[in-house]
């Protein structure tokens, strides 16, 4: 069977630096907020029958709906089949801030009052539920759940789904919602956090990341489909490819040999070459470990000349399984905008990270190209996928 193309015709975002694709593309213009990176200001309801329906749903489930709304207002109505169309919504850790009010309504109240609601709305797939059920899509309805690289893998899971024939239109993205004090201080005390609350990645004080939260969603559609009904076609997944590292449960291998073994797969399933490569979009955290094994893996990978690369960490932070949707987005609006935004927070070059092409200071503009966006979790999970102008 013919390789059937796989267009992005929607996309839609809640995050700390604005909510809505526009005042998110502004925010990653912007000078870095302070402190930890939660989304302000978001109410929840509109994107519900009523108020007590959205009281029956974790926060990360229902910046995905919020997120979807916007998607698909972009996108337009999708005309394939119900069965046809899926339903792929990354987490890393799912409804947390439910389960931990709910522990503490267990302690203090007793277990009568623990709420009913509780298991729907902690489960990891209950933001593809949502979004299902909310527009009536029957085809698949999944959830991947694999620390910061869920939002990336969902996406290439969700693409992967067009190309094979099985969907003709996939809402895919991820959604992440846990700033709880216990969730804070359990990556604080694994010092995985900063302790300056500055996000600053690859650079020489980088010292932990800053926690986000948030939600992006993408609407892949059939090449062909998507043009039979007058969308416009804002990018196109060109490949994606996912690995694991098999080697720590936090740290990167070393050398970055897991993170190159995934960038070749997923330029292998582009049909591309690192030469065709005009953007990296990093996982960039702002970690000792993980910035300096990306570092070394595009400078193994792409040669001294490799192309211009950025974190959108900087403005942000890391909002865990959130974090790989968050930033496709970035990688589609910088192709829609002509710039490449630039990596916030970064002062100071590290003399011991291997050299790439940081775009710091202000925005660069570019001729839009093939761009890869990476994303490495906990656990030694990679994913990545390559993105492209429509053509």
């Amino acid at each position: 069977m013919e390789r059937r193309r796989v267009a992005i015709t929607g996309v839609g975002v809640v995050s700390p630096c604005g909510i809505g694709r526009e005042a998110f593309w502004h925010g990653l213009n912007s000078p870095a907020p302070e402190g930890l990176r939660r989304v302000e200001d978001f109410d929840p309801v509109p994107f519900f029958d009523n108020p007590k329906d959205a009281r029956r749903t974790d926060r990360f489930a229902q910046f995905a709906l919020a997120a979807t709304a916007e998607a698909l207002e972009q996108s337009g109505e999708l005309r394939a089949d119900p069965l046809r169309i899926g339903t792929w919504i990354g987490t890393g850790i799912g409804g947390l801030t439910t389960l931990e009010e709910q522990v503490r309504v267990h302690d203090a109240k007793g277990a009568r009052r623990v709420s009913p609601f509780m298991v729907p709305m902690l489960m990891a797939n209950a933001a593809s539920a949502a979004v299902s059920m909310r527009y009536g899509y029957q085809g698949p309805c999944e959830n991947t759940c694999t620390a910061c690289a869920a939002g990336t893998q969902s996406i290439g899971n969700a693409y992967r789904l067009i190309v094979h024939g099985r969907c003709d239109a996939v809402v895919t993205g991820s959604s992440e919602s846990t700033m709880t004090p216990t969730c804070i201080a359990g990556f604080t005390n694994m010092t995985a956090m900063s302790s300056t609350m500055v996000s600053r990645p690859f650079d020489k004080d980088r010292d932990g990341f800053v926690m986000a939260e948030g939600a992006a969603i993408l609407v892949l559609e059939e090449w062909e489909t998507a043009r039979a009904r007058g969308a416009t076609i804002l990018a196109e997944v060109l490949g994606a490819a996912s690995t694991a590292d098999a080697h720590h449960i936090t740290a990167p291998s070393p050398g970055g040999a897991g993170a190159i073994a995934c960038m070749e797969l997923a330029l292998a399933d582009a049909g591309l070459e690192p030469g065709d490569i005009a953007h990296i979009n990093a996982h960039g955290t702002s970690t000792p470990l993980n910035d300096a094994a990306e570092a070394e893996a595009i400078a193994k990978l792409f040669g001294p000349a490799g192309p211009p690369v950025t974190s959108l960490k900087g403005v942000t932070g890391h909002s865990l399984g959130a974090a790989g949707a968050l930033e496709a987005v970035g990688v589609v609006l910088s192709i829609q905008k002509g710039l490449i935004p630039p990596t916030a927070g970064f002062e100071t070059p590290d003399p011991d990270m291997a050299p790439i092409d940081l775009v710091v200071g202000s925005a660069r503009e570019w001729a839009p190209g093939p761009t890869l966006s990476n994303s490495f979790g906990f656990g030694g999970h990679n994913g990545c996928v390559i993105i492209g102008p429509p053509s």
